[in-house]
């Protein structure tokens, strides 16, 4: 089997498995909204502005759904390592397909189920006063597609190191939580505290909000060139993607 060949089927189990339970996907979308509406509702009192509520509430939208991603990619990511107990990634490293097969079977399908759930939070933009134009519409799903593509990858890296669904959980969160928190998901960049503001600069997933508030017609990162904060996204969906055919080969020449 070829490499393609060998992606598209590890491709497609994971999907079935993805279908097979729903209780993960239902689980990555009403977290980020619980966390949504307590942020909102908590803020809003402090703040006890309406037009600056209304602002916060369809600002968090984004971040909201790239959270759902989050969420989605480390049970995307878990996959691995249930695989790798249940014998079939041995089936799969001892086969002609290249290592690359694996990494893009896998995180294609993740990536594809972890995006359509974050299309599902995106959807409530327009009942929020926000219009989406279709390039607007499509700019955010590319915008979350390479956040799914960083996060699958990223999460799939680690799962190569860590051989056990509990420590796995526990890292995947000591490592995603803050970049999330620091990403302007939840306040804004520009008005940030100058620490805060270089800290959230050099976190690329700050950029992948950007693009995607960007194409919405909503604020982003002020004062960077254009494009760059599609540029940066799209580098560090392909650096993941990389990380984790690189630690893949690593691990599996050590087994």
């Amino acid at each position: 089997m070829n490499g393609m060949g060998a992606a598209i089927a590890l491709g497609k189990r994971e999907l079935i498995r993805q279908v097979r339970q729903p209780s993960r996907i239902v689980a990555s979308i009403v977290t980020p909204l619980l966390v949504w509406v307590f942020f909102v509702g908590g803020f809003s009192s402090a703040v006890g502005q309406n037009n600056t509520d209304q602002n916060l509430t369809a600002y968090m939208i984004p971040g909201v759904a790239s959270l759902t991603v989050m969420f989605a990619s480390i049970f995307a990511s878990i996959s691995l390592i249930q695989d790798r107990h249940d014998g079939v990634l041995r089936a799969a490293l001892i086969s002609p397909a290249p290592r690359w097969s694996i990494v893009v079977g896998k995180v294609g399908a993740g990536a594809l189920v972890a995006m359509l759930q974050g299309l599902v939070v995106l959807a409530a933009l327009p009942f929020l006063g926000v219009e989406m134009s279709v390039l607007g519409a499509i700019g955010a799903c590319v915008g979350l597609g390479l956040i799914s593509i960083a996060l699958i990858g990223l999460g799939l890296g680690l799962a190569w190191i860590v051989d056990s669904s509990q420590g796995f959980h526990g890292i995947m969160n000591a490592v995603l939580m803050p970049m999330w928190l620091t990403s302007g998901a939840v306040f804004p960049i520009n008005d940030a505290a100058g620490w805060l503001k270089i800290i959230a600069m050099a976190n690329p997933l700050s950029w992948a909000h950007s693009a995607i508030r960007g194409s919405l017609g909503m604020p982003g990162i002020e004062g960077v060139p254009v494009g760059l904060d599609w540029l940066i996204s799209a580098m560090f969906a392909g650096g993941c993607i990389v990380l984790a055919t690189a630690v893949m080969g690593q691990a599996s020449k050590r087994r």
